[in-house]
């Protein structure tokens, strides 16, 4: 039997979540695992109640030529991170891990390369989560320890998303 391995079963979750966005843009996916238990999803999208972009059929910040990385503040989605931290309690977070896709809207193939921004980076740390878990290919990921970016404090200055 070939079995995927257990990041690529959550990844490929993630990646699900991600056909949920509403960015024109890229569509993120992300899922908060403790314990081998999903403890919450998240994707991009506007705050409840609120316009989303495939709605209303504009990107703002692509409106304004905003480049990728730039300018979130003008964005109308809550981050994909953000969306699953909200929705799980703290205490299920501590020690998890995050695993997120993302599609590019324009082609619908994935990705790659993703990071999160420097504020959904600040969000995973101060909820506790351990490590986040980045897809690249339908195999192939990238791994990173929340602890580097505590320890690098310059790394919350990258760009990223």
């Amino acid at each position: 039997m070939n079995r995927i391995s257990k990041a690529n079963y959550y990844l490929d979750i993630a990646q699900t979540v991600a056909s949920r966005s509403t960015c024109l843009r890229r569509m993120y996916g992300a899922i908060i695992v403790k314990n081998d238990t999903i403890v919450s999803t998240g994707y991009c999208g506007a705050p409840r109640g609120r316009q989303n972009c495939c709605d209303m059929g504009y990107c703002l910040r692509e409106n304004m030529g905003i480049p990728r990385g730039e300018r979130y503040e003008m964005c109308r989605a809550v981050h994909s991170e953000a969306n699953a931290i909200i929705a799980a309690p703290r205490e299920l977070m501590l020690g998890a891990t995050l695993y997120q896709a993302c599609i590019d809207a324009a082609t619908g193939g994935l990705a790659a390369n993703i990071d999160s921004c420097q504020m959904c980076k600040k969000l995973m740390i101060n909820a506790g989560i351990e490590t986040a878990v980045y897809r690249n290919t339908p195999t192939e990921y990238r791994v990173a320890s929340v602890e580097d970016w505590i320890a690098d404090d310059d790394s919350l200055g990258k760009i990223g998303y």
